[in-house]
């Protein structure tokens, strides 16, 4: 279906990867991975044709249909969501266009107008609308959105829209680039659930470790400028690649042991005549020795300790008969909750259950209609939301942002922390106004790692992180002295961190004492996935 052959490259004298090899079969579930800036988008760019590579080839099988997701919604105009779903966003006037230029250039056995006539065909289906819709529900759209203006929504709730649309098409090759970063629970679960069974081949980026065991059944890391191949899901390509290192490391310390014991009998007697001859073998012996290359020990997360809180009161947060209401829409009617310090607390529960407003009455950004919220004492609050980009000063430099939130950290340990958290060499000194929401989002997480309040409340922190800095935020939290209520879809992230359940439904908050193993007993839900969104 697919197959790279030795493929190169660098910018700048950079090298990102050489002599990389791909292939991808018919129905094969593929995740390409790698540190941030190892190359894996410009993969994706080589194989759709966005870019050229230095050297070596991309080969795609004549009848191989493309269907590419990316990371960022283009403008969409004043389209609505079902005309972006259904390609009536331009998108078949863009290939009838395409169609008749290579018509008109005699290009119709090309590879090229086979993926746009597929393509149009397919949306021209008349059950196409149908379809986009059931993927639209699917993905967490309630009908009456289907025909609003697509403007009027988040970026995430767009590139849904996108993502049904490709869904529809069904394309041969399915590549997608982050594809869980704009997904909640809900539509999470139902994505993983449909790629289960999707009939094509799946090439995916992602940071996702619970999405990759589902569903792929290959990996490939961008390592050392290689591409390196490993059979399984993402769990059994950690366990491989720990035991490849170990035994080329083996492996390179006994040739060096043998180098090391020819050469000094070598240094020992070749100023002896008896033994000059032997000394000269053992040196030969030593030059013609395939020598074996020290192996690069894999990444490890970063590690450093969260700055001590001040303490705060035994009862760290209380709710006391809270009411709250969207307008006719109630939330919450009588509310209790005790939140007591140093507990670890994650909430779960269907989509829109209301955890997220929990979160935020607790942070004291909404208010209650009827009763009230109690802070313990000396309680000093920190609310992490992924849409909280405000508290950032336009005028600072990523670096800047940093120590001014810390003045006691030295420059060189924000830059190691920031550098953790994706933020490399030239990066630290960005302006904050010109960063991406990911880059904000990550920025924010940081200032409350080095300033930590003894409340930290945060909404799906693990958004924008790769797999690897999750790790070192999971390394942090695991040894802050504070006390953490947060909501997150990563069941890595909850299995490490969470020692208390709320489960949030129906206007209730049913608390588990117990971790996420004792809750997934107790609620009686078989599957991780489903436990975070059981009824």
């Amino acid at each position: 279906m697919l197959t790279i052959r030795n493929l190169k490259k660098s910018y700048g004298g950079s090298t990102l990867f050489e002599e990389a090899n791909l292939q991808i079969n018919y129905g094969e579930r593929v995740a390409l991975v790698g540190p941030n800036g190892a190359g894996k988008s410009t993969i994706f760019r080589i194989i759709l044709g966005d870019e050229e590579p230095d050297k070596g080839t991309v080969e795609r099988d004549e009848w191989t249909l493309v269907g590419f997701l990316p990371q960022e919604s283009e403008d969409v105009g004043d389209f609505t969501v079902l005309e972006i779903a259904t390609g009536r966003a331009g998108l078949i006037d863009e290939l009838e266009r395409e169609l008749k230029a290579m018509e008109d250039a005699g290009e119709v056995d090309s590879q090229a107008y086979y993926e746009a006539q597929s393509k149009f065909d397919a949306l021209n289906d008349p059950q196409f609308e149908a379809k986009a819709k059931k993927m639209l529900r699917g993905l967490g759209y309630p009908a009456e959105n289907f025909d609003r203006p697509a403007r009027e929504m988040s970026g995430g709730w767009i590139m849904r829209a996108h993502l049904a649309r490709l869904l529809v098409i069904e394309p041969s090759l399915l590549m997608l680039d982050e594809p869980t970063n704009h997904l909640d629970l809900m539509s999470l679960l139902w994505f993983q659930n449909y790629l289960k069974n999707y009939s094509g081949a799946i090439l995916m980026i992602s940071h996702d470790r619970e999405f990759m065991d589902a569903i792929v059944d290959s990996v490939h890391e961008i390592s050392e400028r290689r591409l390196l191949h490993y059979t399984g899901n993402y769990s059994d390509f950690e366990k491989q690649r720990q035991e490849n290192y170990e035994r080329q490391n083996n492996a390179y310390k006994n040739q060096q042991k043998q180098i090391g014991e020819l050469q000094a009998f070598a240094n020992k007697f070749r100023s002896v005549s008896s033994k000059a001859s032997q000394a000269q073998s053992k040196l030969k012996e030593i030059e013609r020795m395939e020598k074996i290359e020290k192996p690069m020990a894999p990444r490890k997360p970063f590690r450093f300790q969260i700055p001590e809180p001040p303490r705060g009161g035994q009862k760290a947060l209380e709710l006391d008969g809270v009411h709250f209401a969207y307008g006719e829409h109630k939330v919450y009617e009588g509310l209790d909750l005790v939140i007591d310090r140093g507990e670890r607390t994650v909430l779960v529960g269907p989509n829109g259950s209301g955890k997220s407003t929990l979160l935020k009455l607790l942070a004291g950004e909404l208010s209650p209609q009827q009763g009230k919220v109690v802070a313990g004492h000396n309680a000093k609050i920190g609310y992490f939301s992924q849409h909280r980009s405000a508290t950032l000063n336009p005028n600072n430099s990523v670096l800047t942002e940093v120590l001014e939130a810390n003045p006691n950290l030295r420059e060189d340990e924000a830059r190691g922390i920031l550098g953790s958290f994706m933020f490399r060499k030239e990066e630290v000194y960005k302006m904050t106004k010109v960063l991406s929401g990911g880059e904000k989002s990550r920025l924010n997480l940081i200032k409350f790692l080095v300033d930590p309040p003894n409340i930290l409340l945060m909404d799906e922190p693990t958004t924008h992180l790769d797999i690897l800095t999750v790790e070192s935020l999971i390394l942090a939290l695991e040894n802050y002295a504070g006390t953490l209520v947060f909501i997150s879809h990563d069941v890595h992230f909850i299995k490490k961190l969470a020692k208390d359940v709320i489960h949030v439904a129906n206007g209730s908050a049913k608390r588990f004492h117990g971790d996420w193993d004792y809750f997934i007993e107790k609620s009686g839900a078989g599957d991780e996935r489903a436990a975070l969104t059981a009824e």
